[in-house]
C-alpha cells in the first residue's frame, strides 16, 4: 500500500444538503489507514472540524475523543494504570473509594469523556460541597479525577484534560489542635495501666505518627544509645494490617529518645516478655513493639478508641491520636526549637508544611523573643 501523508482530506456536499469533510489518516499505533467524517451545515463548518482534527493529529492526540463513559474509564484506569503503579495499597483503596462514591455515580459518571467540559467539573465540585463534604475531601476527589483524566490523555483516549482548566479547590490550613503539657499529662494518667499507655506516651514525646509507632519493631530501637528508627507505617488495607515503607525519604528518620522513654521501653519490653511466656503457643512473634495479648500488631482503630476513652475521662473532648503529635511539635516550637529541626523530627516532606501548620506558634515565639530583647535593651 502506498504511504499516505497523515491528514489527507476532502469536502463534499451531501444529498440532504449538509456537508461532509472526510479525513484520511494513518493510525500511529496500529499503522492502519483510517477515515473520520465531520459534518456541518456548511462546507466551512465541516472543513473547520477537519482542520481541528488535523491539528490534534499533529500533536499525537486522537482524532476525536473516545465515547467511553467517565465511570467505565475510571474502572479501567484503576484496573490498569493504578494497579501497575507503585502506589501504596492504602492509596489505591482510597482512589477506588473516592471514584466509586463521588465520581462514577450519575450524572457525572454517565458523561462520555468526549463530552466532559470544565464546567461539568465545576458542577461536580459544587454538588460535592452541597453534600456537606469537607473541603479537604472535595480537593482530594478533584485531584483523583484529574489523575484519572491525565491517564486518558496519556493513553490517547482524549486530547486534553478538562480538569487542567479548572482551578483546584483550595482549603485553608487549619490550625493544628494541640494540648498543653498539663492536659497531655492528664490524658496519659487516664491511659495508665492499659496496654496502650506506652504507645500513647511515646507518640506524645516523639511526635510519631500513629502508623509509624504501630509499625515499630524492636530491631528499630537502640535502647543503649537511646535512638528510634522510623522504617515503616502500619495501616489496615483490604481487611489486613500491613506495614509499608515511609512515603518519603524524610519520613524515614532517626529520633533521639529521652532517658525517661528509654526506661519506659525497657519496662515495656520486660512486660511483653512476661506476656509472651504466659501466652505460650498462642503467641505469634512478629517483632512488634506494641502488640495484642498474642503478639500481633495493634489495630489502629483500637488505639483510637483507647485514646478517645482516656481523653473523655480527662475532660478533653475532640482529642485524637494525631493531637498528641501536634502537641509535641507545639511544645518544641514554644521551647525555642527552630522550625527546620521540628520539621525533621516530624518527618515532614517539606518545611513549608510545618510552617503552615505551626505558623501561629512561631508567631507567638517571635513575639516572646521581641519582648525579651526589648526588656534587655530597656534603658
Amino acid at each position: 500500500m502506498a504511504k499516505r501523508s497523515n491528514g489527507e482530506g476532502s469536502v463534499r456536499k451531501r444529498a440532504n444538503g449538509s456537508w461532509e469533510a472526510r479525513l484520511v489518516y494513518v493510525d500511529e499505533a496500529s499503522g492502519a489507514v483510517k477515515r473520520q467524517s465531520f459534518y456541518g451545515r456548511t462546507g466551512a463548518d465541516a472543513r473547520k472540524q477537519m482542520q481541528a482534527a488535523r491539528a490534534r493529529l499533529a500533536t499525537g492526540a486522537p482524532v476525536i475523543d473516545a465515547k467511553i463513559t467517565v465511570e467505565a474509564w475510571c474502572r479501567q484506569w484503576l484496573a490498569t494504570t493504578v494497579a501497575a503503579s507503585s502506589r501504596r495499597a492504602t492509596t489505591r483503596e482510597l482512589y477506588e473509594k473516592l471514584l466509586r462514591l463521588h465520581i462514577e455515580p450519575p450524572p457525572f459518571g454517565r458523561l462520555t469523556l468526549d463530552r466532559v467540559r470544565p464546567t461539568d467539573i465545576d458542577a461536580l465540585v459544587l454538588r460535592l460541597r452541597e453534600k456537606g463534604l469537607a473541603e479537604s475531601t472535595v480537593q482530594r476527589i478533584f485531584v483523583v479525577l484529574r489523575l484519572a483524566l491525565d491517564g486518558a490523555v496519556r493513553d490517547g483516549v482524549i486530547a486534553r484534560n478538562p480538569a487542567s482548566a479548572v482551578k483546584q479547590p483550595s482549603i485553608e490550613r487549619a490550625e493544628a489542635q494541640h494540648l498543653e503539657a498539663t492536659e497531655v499529662v492528664a490524658l496519659l494518667d487516664q491511659a495508665a495501666g492499659t496496654r496502650y499507655y506506652a504507645l500513647l506516651r511515646l507518640i506524645a514525646t516523639t511526635g510519631l505518627r500513629k502508623g509509624e509507632a504501630l509499625a515499630l519493631r524492636w530491631d528499630a530501637i537502640d535502647l543503649d544509645d537511646g535512638a528510634l528508627h522510623v522504617r515503616g507505617t502500619l495501616a489496615r488495607s483490604g481487611g489486613r494490617l500491613i506495614v509499608t515503607p515511609p512515603k518519603t525519604a524524610l519520613s524515614r528518620r532517626t529520633l533521639p529518645l529521652a532517658p525517661a522513654e528509654v526506661e519506659l521501653l525497657v519496662a515495656h519490653r520486660a512486660a511483653q516478655t512476661a506476656e509472651r511466656e504466659r501466652a505460650q503457643a498462642e503467641w505469634s512473634e512478629h517483632g512488634f513493639v506494641f502488640t495484642t495479648e498474642t503478639g500481633r500488631p495493634m489495630d489502629p482503630r483500637n488505639v483510637l478508641r483507647a485514646l478517645t476513652t482516656a481523653a473523655s475521662k480527662a475532660g478533653l473532648a475532640g482529642a485524637n491520636v494525631h493531637t498528641l503529635r501536634h502537641s509535641a511539635a507545639t511544645a518544641w516550637i514554644e521551647a525555642g526549637v527552630n522550625i527546620k529541626a521540628v520539621s525533621t523530627l516530624l518527618g515532614h516532606a517539606d518545611i513549608r508544611i510545618t510552617a503552615d501548620v505551626y505558623g501561629h506558634v512561631s508567631d507567638a515565639v517571635a513575639r516572646a523573643a521581641m519582648q525579651t530583647l526589648s526588656g534587655l535593651l530597656r534603658p
